[in-house]
């Protein structure tokens, strides 16, 4: 926190405390006003829904909302044509629990808290209803009118009291990163710094994307933004998926032509020089791209089958130095228009993503599965406690199981999360007996009520309001206006609450258990997944036959990378060190270029490349970390002997600069391509 920053942005947790607690307090009023059965749920939702930037509030509602509606509709549906059977009725809600549950995982974005809410809605309301089922409607259409309240008020009160807009803060995010990426750009050209120095910062940046990702979702619901904005930042995030594999690419390459090779290429260091001091530059004092472009194309050489590697791997090094001066001025054009509310529509743009590519995230279908059953088996356990003993109070138990066991089911660890979320609820179960017990009965008037629940319930919004302390505060607040449970009437009962309580913590206790059960394994194993995705996803890119994005192949797999970062203590040495240089997002970004190329490449050159490609696959889908096969190493550099005799120029570039990313990336301690060799053998 800077002391040169504005006044509520230094104070902004201080600030969101204030805001959430006044939004509560309104829709806590006007819901007692309404005469609603539970007006502590509008109050809950308060805490639930409201974050400290206005369109995640905002997009966090819109998803409560049709998610609370589809549960809501679920449990009209399921309660009254089950009640006489309960132990079915416990079943199908938890399978309707468990199939939320491995949707909303499916999902993995911020639209995935549809899927969660609509699951653990008709536990929330199913369970407490079945001594009831008759007025199983008008209990579902209280509970939706009780949270839209809640999320209305929220809505409003973090849009119009001291508003922050969700793109500034992305905007902020986006020029961080590009500012990190050109100063990484410039010691790679320069061959500044040592190799730890660029891992770090090349992981920093693959994570920094996946946040900025997760940040920009919320863009479409802030109502502070400009859609002119929104659009421009969209295009930034393409071509920054596609920046961070060809920084990592340009140093390969220049790793592989070594300062010898240099030496012999005074042009080239003297292009690499330039290249680098026009990406630092400032706009105004920047010359204009095409004079770098020109430049570049100056030092291509031609290549015909007695090219040898340093000549191959220079071409390679100039078209995506080629590609880094695209990528770069288009950011740096879209980052102007945006500053100056231009129409990015009417941009000249070098660079065009091939399918628009839509945010792509990594789905893993079998943890997925596993967490779902884990909820469905530990809200069964809890549904055959309280049928079998008849506890009165036990719906609690498998309500806050389905509650505990979705909340948690994205983390590596879930049951630690459930443990420290029950730890919290009994500190929710305490606050709420000393509030039920010794202090609400001596207040007659809201206005008191409203003031003793300040200090703690303010507490709970600074603790949501830091990012570090924002899982415990909504713990704390959710569980404390739950269990709190105030009416128009005063009616507590210490053995019912007593009842309640237990029930509640048997719940938690019980997701614990089972959920450490289900999901015993942890970060090194879902690493390991994780790198076993990647190179499946290759097997895919080199069988689609060029049939995917570059930037939507880049935005899977940075988004895989960002959560291998996460992980990376508990991978393989060789795991790592693939993941720290980008390897496998640079191998199939190269067979993406590889088999766009070959559609204009004569048919002799076809053959060879189709071969090379389909023995890939192979080689992927049966990696176990000990190399990739010889025969491999042949194919590729017989392909590589292939194409660069190829009479069509421009396809030839780009199927050069595909096969020298696969054979880097796939075997980066070979020795150096010999092209008579190969010709001969091939």
């Amino acid at each position: 926190m800077r002391a040169d920053e504005p006044f509520l942005v230094r104070h902004a947790d201080h600030v969101f405390a204030l805001k959430t607690f006044a939004a509560s307090m309104l829709a806590l009023v006007i819901a007692l006003a309404m005469d609603l059965p539970r007006p502590y749920w509008a109050m809950a939702t308060v805490y639930i829904t409201s974050q400290p930037l206005a369109g995640a509030t905002s997009s966090k509602a819109f998803f409560r909302v049709m998610g609370t509606l589809a549960g809501a509709a679920m449990t009209v549906a399921l309660v009254p044509n089950l009640i006489d059977a309960p132990e079915l009725l416990c079943l199908a809600i938890a399978l309707w629990v468990g199939l939320c549950l491995y949707l909303s995982l499916l999902d993995g974005t911020p639209r995935s808290y549809v899927f969660m809410l609509a699951g653990y809605t008709v536990a929330l309301i199913g369970f407490p209803s079945v001594s009831e089922p008759g007025a199983i409607f008008d209990t579902a259409v209280a509970r939706l009118e009780e949270i839209s309240l809640g999320i209305i008020c929220a809505s409003l009160v973090s849009t119009i009291v001291f508003p922050r807009s969700v793109a500034p803060a992305v905007a902020h995010r986006v020029d961080a990163w590009l500012a990190d990426a050109r100063r990484l750009s410039q010691v790679v050209l320069l061959r500044e710094g040592t190799s730890e120095t660029h891992r770090a910062k090349r992981l920093k940046l693959a994570t920094d994307i996946v946040e900025i990702d997760t940040l920009s979702t919320h863009l479409a619901y802030d109502r502070l933004t400009d859609r002119n904005a929104v659009t421009g930042l969209g295009e930034i995030r393409l071509r920054m998926l596609t920046l961070l594999p060809v920084i990592a690419s340009l140093e390969d390459r220049l790793a592989a032509l070594g300062e010898e090779a240099l030496r012999r290429q005074p042009g080239l260091k003297r292009l690499l020089e330039d290249l680098a001091q026009w990406i630092a530059s400032d706009v105004g004092a920047r010359q204009p791209a095409e004079r770098i472009r020109a430049a570049i194309s100056e030092q291509q050489a031609v290549l015909d089958d007695g090219a040898d590697w340093e000549r191959i791997i220079t071409t390679s090094l100039l078209l995506r130095l080629r590609e880094l001066v695209d990528l770069s001025r288009d950011c740096r054009a879209l980052t102007e228009a945006i500053a100056e509310n231009r129409d990015v529509a009417t941009i000249d743009l070098a660079f065009h993503s091939e399918a628009g590519a839509a945010p792509v995230r990594h789905r893993d279908r079998g943890l997925a599965l596993w967490s779902a059953a884990g909820a469905v088996v530990a809200i069964l356990i809890c549904c055959a406690f309280w049928i079998g003993t008849g506890w009165p109070d036990g719906a609690s138990a498998p309500m806050m199981a389905a509650v505990a066991c979705s909340f948690f089911a994205a983390q590596d660890e879930p049951a630690r999360f459930i443990r420290s979320f029950g730890r919290w609820s009994l500190v929710a179960i305490v606050v709420v007996a000393v509030y039920l017990f010794a202090v609400v009965p001596a207040i007659s008037h809201i206005e008191v009520l409203v003031v003793a629940l300040a200090p703690t319930f303010l507490l709970y919004g600074f603790l949501i309001g830091r990012p570090a302390t924002a899982g415990t505060g909504t713990a704390l607040a959710a569980n404390t206006a739950t269990l709190l449970a105030i009416q128009s009437t005063y009616s507590a009962d210490f053995a019912s609450y007593a009842n309640s309580a237990v029930a509640f913590f048997v719940g938690i206790v019980v997701a614990e258990i089972v959920t450490r059960i289900a999901r015993g394994v942890g970060a090194e194993w879902i690493a390991n997944r994780l790198v076993l995705s990647n190179w499946k996803s290759i097997a895919v890119a080199a069988e689609r036959r060029g049939k995917r994005d570059r930037a939507e192949f880049a935005g899977l797999m940075l988004h895989r990378l960002g959560l291998l970062v996460q992980r990376i203590a508990f991978l393989s040495e060789s795991d790592r060190r693939d993941t720290d240089s980008l390897v496998q997002l640079r191998i199939g970004i190269n067979i993406i270029d590889l088999r766009r190329a070959r559609y204009g490449l004569a048919a002799s050159t076809i053959a060879v490349i189709d071969d090379m490609l389909d023995r890939l696959p192979v080689a992927c889908r049966g990696y176990a970390g000990d190399g990739m096969p010889a025969e491999l190493l042949t194919s590729v550099d017989r392909a590589l002997a292939q194409a660069v005799k190829d009479p069509n120029d421009s396809a030839r570039e780009d199927a050069l600069i595909g096969l020298v990313g696969i054979r880097r990336g796939l075997f980066p301690d070979a020795p150096a391509y010999r092209p008579r060799a190969e010709s001969v053998a091939a």
